[in-house]
């Protein structure tokens, strides 16, 4: 099984590094025979290729690999498209066609948290919505038709609302049987219509499966109230996105949230941490790595799951309890969690944790 590793900009290379001796680890355990070839996105690409993420790596993504482990972008720092500055997260994600950006947020007991008892999962549609970069055929979503003027246009279509909701759905079965679908329909009839007609359709094949609608804003509060009384949560691009990272920073910290983008149809899952590249500590050797190795963990999860594979679902569950393993101990933490460990020490403290046969699977 081959994996693809781009490290991009920022922080992702010294996150990817950790992350790749965590894997390397269950890699040699679980004897996943699981091979890693780097590829340049980013910044190091623009400087060598002009662009920041060439298509032949997605290609070669898409034919030749069975999982990414993508670093972290500074595209907000890009030159426009036209000079080369794509959007490397965003050409994965629609260029590989990963619709599912998969995000849990769970709250551990032995790490300050505002959400006690929350344990739910957000899944995010990830190739529409509000994204101008990702809702148009040709060209991008935002305009100005003068200099005073700026419009943008969301897509929500039939097709990516039933996917979603069907990976919610199906999600749900194998935890509390609960989704709650989150919307502004109220404000946006047609495309949370849309989105809400697709979740009503789809729940009609899931009648064990309880469901609520709720209004975006409204959820929001909710999430901060009563965190502990949500299982699987399905939106579309933009609510998710905030949402996810609203809910991952009160069970602790948004350096301690996975997240993979999927494809069921396809096989094809792309591990990726949620935060950013945090280049204000680029190079320094502090960032927190939990996020990506967290992320891997899923794609190795999801990929067993997909494939029948009940190594790679050990193996992801191995690397999980070994990240709480070692952050139970407050002398073994990054400095964003009130620790001193460095980002490539941590990597080896979990690396370690999963090489021993102590680490329930």
């Amino acid at each position: 099984m081959r994996i693809m590793t781009v490290p991009c900009d920022g922080i992702g290379p010294e996150i990817t590094a950790a992350t790749l001796q965590v894997v390397e680890a269950a890699n040699q355990r679980f004897d996943l025979g699981l091979s890693f070839h780097e590829e340049e996105a980013g910044f190091t690409s623009l400087r060598k290729h002009g662009i920041t993420l060439r298509e032949e790596v997605l290609d070669r993504a898409r034919s030749e690999f069975d999982g990414v482990i993508l670093g972290t972008q500074s595209h907000m720092d890009y030159p426009p498209v036209v000079e080369g500055g794509r959007n490397v997260s965003a050409g994965f994600r629609i260029g590989l066609d990963l619709y599912a950006n998969v995000r849990p947020a769970r709250t551990r007991e032995f790490v300050p948290n505002k959400a006690p008892g929350m344990d739910l999962v957000i899944m995010r549609e990830a190739t529409e919505g509000f994204y101008p970069d990702r809702n148009m055929y040709r060209g991008v979503g935002e305009m100005m038709p003068d200099p005073d003027m700026a419009l943008s246009v969301r897509k929500i279509t039939r097709h990516g609302s039933m996917r979603i909701c069907r990976e919610a759905f199906k999600l749900a079965m194998q935890r509390k049987k609960k989704v709650a679908a989150i919307h502004k329909a109220n404000s946006f009839l047609m495309t949370d219509g849309l989105f809400l007609e697709c979740f009503r359709a789809v729940a009609k094949d899931f009648p064990d499966v309880e469901t609520e609608e709720l209004i975006v804003d409204a959820f929001a509060a909710l999430l901060v109230r009563k965190p502990h009384e949500y299982d699987v949560v399905v939106a579309t691009n933009f609510y998710g996105d905030i949402l996810s990272d609203l809910a991952s920073e009160l069970s602790g910290s948004l350096g301690l949230a996975g997240s993979i983008n999927a494809n069921a149809e396809t096989g094809l899952c792309c591990a990726q941490a949620q935060h950013g590249s945090a280049p204000d500590i680029q190079g320094q050797n502090v960032a927190n790595p939990t996020s990506l190795i967290l992320s891997a963990a899923m794609m190795l999860s999801w990929l067993g799951e997909q494939r029948g594979i009940q190594k790679l679902m050990e193996a992801g569950q191995a690397i999980e309890a070994a990240v709480d393993a070692v952050i139970d101990d407050p002398a073994k933490r990054t400095r964003d969690l009130g620790g001193t460990v460095n980002c490539d020490a941590f990597g080896k403290m979990v690396a370690n944790e999963v090489a021993t046969e102590t680490v329930a699977a």
